[in-house]
Formats: C-alpha cells, sequence, structure tokens
C-alpha cells in the first residue's frame, strides 16, 4: 500500500504542469537622497520622564543618578607604576611542599618525564613557580633570565629543594641557568645553543618573561613602550620561533605555552596600561596563528591567561597603593587575587601528552574576571 501511494504521488508531480511566474517586475528608481548644506543647531531635548525610580539605573537616567556610576569604567592616571630595575626586584621563592613524593593516582599522560623545558623569566614570580611545577613533574629545566646570577641561584636552590622533599631518590632534574636579553635575536640564539648543548634537546617552552607598567597613553614614555613590547612581543616571538625551528629539525613534536594575561582580553581599571594590554593581546592571538602554522610539525601552541596573582612585585605595588587590592577583588567574581601557584597545574596541563588534542587555546586562570 505504501509503494502505491508513493507511486500516485510521483505521478503526479511529473504530470503537474510548470505555471509561469504571474508577477511582474516593476521598473526600479533610481533613489535619490536630498542633501542639505545648511548647518543646523543640535539642541539637547528634554530629559524622558522615569516612569519609576528603577529607571534611573538605566540610560535613561541623568549623570549622576546613581554613586557608583562610572565607579570601575575608566582609568585613574594617578596610578603610575614603572618597572623597577634589575637588581632592584624582589626575589622569589619556591613554592613549599608543592613536591615531594606522593602516591596519589593521577593520569600517566600528565608526566613530563625525561623531557626539557625552557622558562623564560624563571628567575622570580610566575616563571620561577612554573619551572618548579616541571620539574616536580620530572623535566629538566633551563632558567633563562636577565639576571643570570639569580637564575643561577634559583636552579641551584630548585635542585636543593627537591633532593629535600624526595629523600632517597635515585634522580633529580637537572637545572641550569641562561642569560639572554629576550629582545635581541643574537642573544635568544645563544642562549638557545647553549641549552641544547647542556641538555642535549628542547622539548617545550614557557615564555614567562615580560614585565607590566602603569602610564596613562599620552604620558608613556616611547622608549619605555619599545623596551616593553620588546620584551612581551618579540622576546615570546623570538623565543617560539627558534625552538620550533629545533623541534623541525629532530621531526620531534612539542608544546609551546606562552603566558599571555587577562588583560589582552578586557581593560584594567581603575590603573591604566594601554600598551600593556595591547602587547598581551598580541601574545593570544601570536600563539593561535602560530598554532596552525606549526600545527603539521605535531608543535601545539597555547597561550595562558593570569588574572591578578599576588607575586612579589604585586605586593610592592600594594604596599604603595593599598586601596588597589580593595578595587581589584571587587571585580573578581571569586573575590580573591589568585597565587603564582595556581599556575602550575595549567602549564603542566598545556605541556602533556594529556592536552594532545589542545593547541591554540588561551587558558583563562583569572577567577573569573573577564566572563562578567
Amino acid at each position: 500500500m505504501f509503494r502505491s501511494a508513493l507511486l500516485r504521488q510521483v505521478s503526479r508531480a511529473s504530470t503537474t504542469a510548470i505555471r509561469p511566474p504571474t508577477f511582474s517586475a516593476a521598473p526600479i528608481a533610481p533613489a535619490i537622497r536630498n542633501f542639505t548644506t545648511s548647518l543646523r543647531t543640535l539642541e539637547k531635548e528634554d530629559p524622558t520622564p522615569l516612569e519609576d525610580e528603577h529607571d534611573r539605573y538605566s540610560t535613561a537616567g541623568q549623570p549622576g543618578d546613581t554613586e557608583h556610576e562610572g565607579r570601575h569604567s575608566r582609568t585613574d592616571k594617578t596610578y603610575r607604576f614603572e618597572q623597577p630595575e634589575e637588581h632592584e626586584l624582589p626575589q622569589s621563592k619556591p613554592v613549599q611542599g608543592r613536591g615531594g613524593m606522593h602516591f596519589k593516582r593521577t593520569l600517566a599522560s600528565f608526566t613530563l618525564q625525561d623531557r626539557v623545558g625552557v622558562v623564560t623569566g624563571g628567575a622570580r614570580g610566575l616563571g620561577l613557580v612554573m619551572s618548579q611545577a616541571l620539574i616536580v613533574s620530572g623535566s629538566d629545566v633551563a632558567i633563562v633570565d636577565l639576571n643570570k646570577e639569580e637564575a643561577q641561584r634559583q636552579a641551584e636552590e630548585l635542585m636543593r629543594h627537591f633532593r629535600d622533599e624526595n629523600p632517597g631518590g635515585d634522580k633529580c632534574p637537572l637545572v641550569t641557568a641562561h642569560y639572554a636579553d629576550v629582545s635581541k635575536p643574537e642573544s635568544v640564539n645563544a642562549a638557545l645553543a647553549e641549552i641544547i648543548e647542556q641538555h642535549g634537546k628542547i622539548d617545550n617552552l614557557v615564555t614567562s618573561a615580560g614585565f607590566c607598567e602603569n602610564f596613562d597613553a599620552i604620558s608613556y614614555p616611547h622608549d619605555r613602550m619599545q623596551k616593553l613590547w620588546g620584551v612581551n612581543v618579540d622576546g615570546t616571538y623570538l623565543f617560539a620561533i627558534g625552538v620550533a625551528k629545533h623541534l623541525m629539525e629532530r621531526k620531534a613534536p612539542g608544546s609551546i605555552v606562552m603566558i599571555g594575561s587577562m588583560s589582552g582580553s578586557i581593560v584594567n581599571v581603575p590603573q591604566p596600561q594601554a600598551p600593556y594590554n595591547a602587547s598581551k593581546a598580541a601574545v593570544r592571538h601570536l600563539a593561535s596563528s602560530l598554532a596552525v602554522e606549526w600545527a603539521h610539525a605535531g608543535i601545539r601552541v597555547n597561550c595562558i591567561s593570569p588574572g591578578y596573582m599576588l607575586t612579589a612585585l604585586t605586593k610592592k605595588i600594594l604596599d604603595e597603593n593599598p586601596e588597589l587590592a580593595q578595587k581589584w577583588t571587587s571585580l573578581i567574581p571569586q573575590g580573591k587575587m589568585g597565587r603564582p601557584e595556581d599556575l602550575m597545574g595549567a602549564v603542566t596541563f598545556l605541556l602533556s601528552d594529556a592536552a594532545g588534542y589542545v593547541t591554540g587555546t588561551d587558558l583563562r586562570v583569572d577567577g573569573g574576571y573577564t566572563i562578567t
């Protein structure tokens, strides 16, 4: 029965005459717009009367109707912070109790055993703690920093710290220190050659070298802006292409993690920092672009964008501007700043085989700041 009904429908469809269209196209008249050259004075219209008290919280309200209007919507140029000179930067300490022997089960794919990772800016702050994360996960590490002495001190401290937390261990990761001005190609190439000579290879890269300054855009000295972009953007690019070239020559897969910032996606308030924000937006998109370009070679490129992190340098800023702590945390859904160790899991994941199908992503570690 189904077949006969189907045949009837096919028969009707084949014998139905195709009707010609019944509409007729009307002639299209050219559009004519009358322009006037007379000047008009824009007069301010009377405000729309409010229907109820809630309307004052909308665009129907008048300026100043609410006490919090514009409270966090604009920058304040009185906040100014200039990056200290290298010898003035506060020292950082390895995180206590984050390594050592443990017997909690986890995926084997999270290990970085038998790999060599390079961390730029690894002698302080976020870079130091992420270096420690690689060591705890089984990786040898090359710390690259503008201050070679501080990098050497931290390399020795990290190995001592590992041995203290792993008594009787048969293997301590090798941690080396290297100098580089990340903004200069010849310095970057020399550092990479030295690392390969001492470690034999490079598998992973974390580009943590970078800094932030707070100047209103008009007052920012141009030479300082060039320095900031040289470290934050050029340094990230130069180390990334140097490591990628090495990996391609070895025909080996690898993982690169660029340290961006939530400031690459939002505008921080109240402190002004337009050039820094733009530099981190560049880092974020650079990671995406290189992830596509190098996917054929098995090289994954991702970005981590931290929010407000309580580093030794951040504490220095808050000592001078204590009211900033309340303003910053009031805009974070979790209501608190992060600590450098909150990045240890993120960087380990993205470098490891556990993230084997993750590339070109921006992992924001910001307590929810950028989603509100």
